[in-house]
C-alpha cells in the first residue's frame, strides 16, 4: 500500500468522492468530524420544529380578533378579504379565532396548548414610530432590508438585524447546547440549521424514500454485491491518510455511513408498513390515501414524527427540526368568489393546520406531547390594507402560532397591533403610506429564546445565540411556554 501511485490515485479519489457522498447522505462539514464527543443530557428528551412559511403568511387573516370593537374595525379595512366572524375557529379563553381553514388545529384549540403570537418581526432593539421615521440610515437601528423576501427570510432565520449573517439560530443553539444530531431538515439547507461548524442534516421529505449511499444503488444490484463494495469502502476509509485534510475527509464519510446506517430504516417506514407506529397512522389517518400523504408539509411531519418517536435510534435527547411550506406571497386571489375563507390563502392554511393538527394528535398519542414544541415563522406579515387584485402586500410585523403540550394556551402573548392605519404601530404617516405594516412589537430574539429557554438555553447560552436579546433588557422571553 506503499506505491506512490496508488496512494496518489487513492488520494484523488478520496478528494473527488468525499464531499459528493456526504452531499448524497444530507450530511457533512469537517467541522461535524473535529468536534470530538458531545456531553449527553438526562433523560428528557425536548424537540423544537420549525415550520417555516415562506412567502410572507398573512398573519393578520391567520389569528383575527373576536371582539366587536376590533373585529368591526378588522372588517372595515379587509373588506372583501375579512374573515366572516361565525366561521373563525374559536380559542378556548381568547378573544381571538383562527382561519376556518386551521380547523385541524381544533384538538390544540380544545388542549389549551395554542399560543398565538402577535406582531413578531426583526428587531435590533425596541422601536417606536417615532424612532423608525427618524433614523436617517438603517445601521444599528433597523434590520436589513425591509419588506424583502429574501433578506427578511435571512433574519427570520438568523436571528440578527444583518441579513448577511451566514449562520442561524437553530444552527448556533445546536452547537451552543451540543446536541448529538445538527438541526434536522425535511427540506432543503435552510439558514437556520447553519453553524460555524454545522451545516443542516437532510432527510428525504417523502416516507419510504432511500437515505444513504447504498440504499440508493440500483436495484438489480445483487444485495451481497453492494455489502461487499461497503465493506471494500469502509476498510479504505479507516485506513490513516498521510495528510491532515485527507483524515478530514475520510472522518466525514464515516459520519456520513454512520447516519445513514442509523437512519434509512427510519425514513423509509411508509403508512401502514412494516416498523409503522400505529398512534402516527391513526393521527395521520385523515391525510393517508392509498398508503401515502398526500400534501408535502404532512409528509415532512410524518417523516419528523417517525424521528420524534425513534429518537433511542436517531440519538440525543434534544433535537431541532426544521420543515417548510412555500407560495405564501399573496399579491392577488386570496379571495375566491368573493370568499376568503376558500382561496389561495385558504389552501395553503389548511395544509399547514391538518399537517400540524395531525403531529400534534400523534405526539399526544404517543405520549410525547409536553416534549415537542411547534412554531411558525415567515418572511414578514402582510399589508392591513388589501390591494386591488384581491391580496396583500408585503409588510414587517406579524402574527404566529406555537403549538405543543407544553404551550400555555388560553391566551396570546406579545402586544396585538394597534389596528388604526396611520397609528402607533403603522409605519406609515401620510395617506398614501397608511396601509398597515406593523412596526414589531416583540422580536425574533424574544420569540426565539422563550423557546430556547424551554429547551434548555441558559441565559448566557441565549445571549450568545441571540446577539441582540442583551437590547430588550430584561423582557427577553415571551412566557409561551
Amino acid at each position: 500500500m506503499n506505491d506512490p501511485m496508488i496512494l496518489m490515485n487513492r488520494r484523488r479519489w478520496l478528494a473527488r468522492s468525499s464531499l459528493g457522498l456526504a452531499g448524497a447522505l444530507g450530511v457533512g462539514t469537517l467541522g461535524n468530524l473535529l468536534l470530538g464527543a458531545k456531553p449527553a443530557y438526562a433523560a428528557d428528551y425536548k424537540a423544537l420544529l420549525c415550520i417555516f412559511l415562506y412567502g410572507g403568511n398573512d398573519g393578520l387573516n391567520t389569528v383575527v380578533p373576536t371582539d366587536a370593537a376590533r373585529y368591526n374595525q378588522y372588517a372595515a379595512v379587509r373588506g372583501k378579504l375579512a374573515i366572516p366572524s361565525n366561521r373563525l375557529v374559536l380559542l378556548a379563553g381568547m378573544t381571538y379565532g383562527l382561519h376556518p381553514a386551521l380547523a385541524g388545529l381544533q384538538a390544540a384549540a380544545d388542549d389549551g396548548h395554542i399560543a398565538p403570537v402577535f406582531n413578531v418581526g426583526p428587531l435590533i432593539k425596541p422601536l417606536t414610530k417615532a424612532e423608525f421615521r427618524a433614523a436617517s440610515s438603517s445601521v444599528g437601528v433597523l434590520p436589513d432590508s425591509l419588506y424583502s423576501h429574501s433578506d427578511q427570510q435571512y433574519l427570520w432565520e438568523n436571528g440578527t438585524g444583518d441579513s448577511l449573517e451566514p449562520t442561524g439560530w437553530g444552527g448556533r443553539a445546536s452547537d451552543a447546547l451540543a446536541t448529538v444530531n445538527p438541526v434536522i431538515s425535511l427540506n432543503g439547507t435552510p439558514r437556520f440549521g447553519i453553524s460555524r461548524t454545522h451545516t443542516p442534516l437532510v432527510l428525504p421529505n417523502t416516507p419510504g424514500d432511500t437515505f444513504g449511499a447504498f440504499e440508493m444503488q440500483p436495484d438489480d444490484l445483487k444485495v451481497a454485491w453492494k455489502a461487499e463494495r461497503k465493506a471494500a469502502i469502509d476498510a479504505m476509509y479507516r485506513e490513516q491518510q498521510e495528510l491532515a485534510l485527507a483524515n478530514a475527509y475520510t472522518a466525514i464519510q464515516r459520519d456520513a455511513f454512520n447516519v445513514s446506517d442509523r437512519l434509512s430504516g427510519l425514513v423509509k417506514i411508509v403508512p401502514g408498513g412494516a416498523g409503522a407506529t400505529a398512534a402516527i397512522d391513526t393521527a395521520f389517518a385523515p391525510l393517508i390515501s392509498g398508503g401515502k400523504i398526500g400534501t408535502g408539509l404532512g409528509r415532512q411531519l410524518y417523516q419528523i414524527a417517525k424521528l420524534v418517536s425513534g429518537n433511542a435510534t436517531v440519538q440525543g435527547n434534544r433535537q431541532i427540526f426544521f420543515a417548510q411550506m412555500s407560495a405564501f406571497d399573496t399579491h392577488g386571489n386570496q379571495a375566491v368568489d368573493g370568499s376568503p375563507a376558500d382561496g389561495q390563502h385558504a389552501q395553503l392554511l389548511k395544509e399547514l393546520g391538518d399537517a400540524l393538527g395531525a403531529f400534534y394528535r400523534a405526539m399526544k398519542a404517543l405520549g410525547l406531547g409536553e416534549s415537542v414544541t411547534a412554531f411558525t415563522q415567515s418572511d414578514f406579515g402582510r399589508t392591513f390594507v388589501p390591494n386591488n387584485s384581491m391580496g396583500t402586500d408585503h409588510a414587517w410585523g406579524n402574527n404566529h402560532l406555537v403549538v405543543g403540550g407544553a404551550v400555555k394556551g388560553g391566551r396570546g402573548y406579545g402586544s396585538y397591533p394597534d389596528l388604526t392605519l396611520g397609528g402607533p404601530n403603522d409605519v406609515g404617516v401620510d395617506t398614501w403610506e397608511q396601509q398597515g405594516r406593523w412596526i414589531p412589537t416583540s422580536s425574533v430574539d424574544q420569540y426565539a429564546a422563550t423557546m430556547l429557554g424551554w429547551f434548555g438555553a441558559s441565559d448566557a447560552q441565549l445571549r450568545t445565540v441571540l446577539p441582540n436579546l442583551a437590547n430588550f433588557g430584561t423582557a427577553t422571553k415571551l412566557g409561551f411556554v
